[in-house]
């Protein structure tokens, strides 16, 4: 471990603990990451000393609280490079955002006999929705395959396209597989046809460099909790010329300009899109984890990330009777695996006795599962703080796991 790795284990208090009289090695970060101390204190200050409803207040409280979530709208705006910070809405992470975006582009912008097109390699959260949007309107859901490699068939989009085709939805990294899809061919292709594409940007946001000018992307989806902030925060990315056009998703408070009996209009976006009391303590801790990202230097946490992942594809390989699941060229954050006949969840059981915490099962990602044969997997994924010494710890468990099962 070297000393920067060390410095960075050191800021996430979590880490510290033992699981069964072992330090726990946490490789379960595609499902949520530990969050450091900046955040935690972040939080802890924020009910401590600054605690208020947002935006309807007068008062000093309320006007501080309302300055320190609009600043956190402008520090993801500036993250992800978009025009403006009115473009960002937040929500409580990827599933509710894609849900808003299905809802409201769907009512202003789909009617029957319209398309949306998905991937197979999709988590359910950017499927269901899109199947929900389909049943209410009479429309098809059509979705680009994948090579046994788990990577796009890319020469199958453009096809796919017509002129009933609405949107793509689309992930940028597989939750289950680590592959990094080439979301900008998607979106020139996509827009050559005056079509806009949503990126799921969940498992990427995390690990890579997202500029959503360069990449062109209309829509952007992520979750907070995936990238060291609190659970039930994220946003969701738009361009104005949509979001202007679409309908509401929640009605309530905010979201209003003026509510009489006889009729209602709406609030300017982003307000238009947020009723209610928001999580304003999570967003602003969303807005320390990414200052937390940048303090260690994005190019940074790609090049550990990946390197790490390499390393541990060269150490599983080796290993007898391991099957990895996808072999993209690109690829980060996760690796899925079988060992043998070893049921996955009988796998997932031995590595916790030792410390050792992975996810098994379909990683809702069904389709997936049942397009390459299998009924779940166990994943490994892989955070900022993770290092070599977690994927030998990992190597140990499965050989040993591996010799108690069989």
């Amino acid at each position: 471990m070297t000393p920067k790795e060390a410095n960075i284990r050191s800021e996430f208090p979590l880490l510290r603990e033992k699981i069964y009289g072992k330090y726990i090695t946490y490789l379960d970060n595609g499902a949520t990451t530990q969050k450091p101390r900046c955040v935690l204190q972040c939080i802890e200050e924020i009910y401590e000393h600054y605690n208020s409803n947002i935006h309807r207040g007068v008062h000093y409280l309320s006007n501080k609280c309302t300055d320190l979530f609009e600043q956190a709208r402008h520090t993801i705006a500036e993250h992800l490079n978009a025009r403006e910070d009115a473009e960002v809405i937040f929500t409580r992470g990827t599933t509710e955002a894609i849900n808003l975006l299905a809802y409201s582009f769907g009512e202003t912008f789909c009617k029957e006999g319209d398309e949306i097109i998905v991937s197979e390699m999709e988590h359910h959260a950017n499927i269901v929705p899109w199947q929900m949007l389909c049943e209410r309107k009479r429309m098809t859901l059509r979705v680009i395959p994948i090579t046994d490699n788990g990577e796009l068939v890319m020469e199958s989009v453009e096809p796919m396209i017509s002129e009933r085709t609405r949107l793509i939805a689309v992930t940028h990294v597989s939750n289950v597989m680590g592959t990094i899809n080439d979301v900008e061919r998607i979106i020139k292709i996509a827009h050559s046809h005056n079509v806009p594409v949503l990126v799921d940007g969940a498992q990427s946001m995390p690990h890579v460099r997202i500029d959503v000018q360069a990449m062109d992307c209309d829509f952007l989806a992520f979750s907070g909790h995936k990238m060291y902030a609190p659970n039930g925060s994220g946003a969701l990315y738009g361009k104005r010329e949509y979001l202007d056009k679409m309908v509401p998703y929640h009605g309530g408070g905010e979201m209003i300009d003026h509510v009489s009996f006889k009729g209602t209009t709406y609030n300017v976006i982003p307000f238009k899109f947020e009723a209610g009391t928001p999580d304003y303590v999570s967003a602003i801790a969303l807005a320390e984890a990414i200052r937390f990202m940048e303090s260690l230097d994005m190019d940074y946490i790609m090049a550990h990330e990946q390197a790490l992942v390499q390393y541990a594809l060269h150490r599983m390989r080796s290993l007898e009777g391991m099957r990895i699941i996808g072999d993209a060229k690109y690829r980060s954050g996760a690796i899925s695996f079988l060992v043998g006949k070893i049921h996955h969840y009988d796998m997932g059981m031995i590595l916790d006795k030792m410390g050792i915490a992975v996810r098994t099962g379909h990683h809702c990602a069904q389709p997936l599962m049942e397009r390459m044969g299998i009924t779940g997997t166990v994943r490994a994924s892989f955070g900022v703080y993770n290092t070599e010494e977690d994927v030998e710890a990992l190597i140990k468990g499965i050989m040993k796991a591996t010799a108690m099962l069989g």
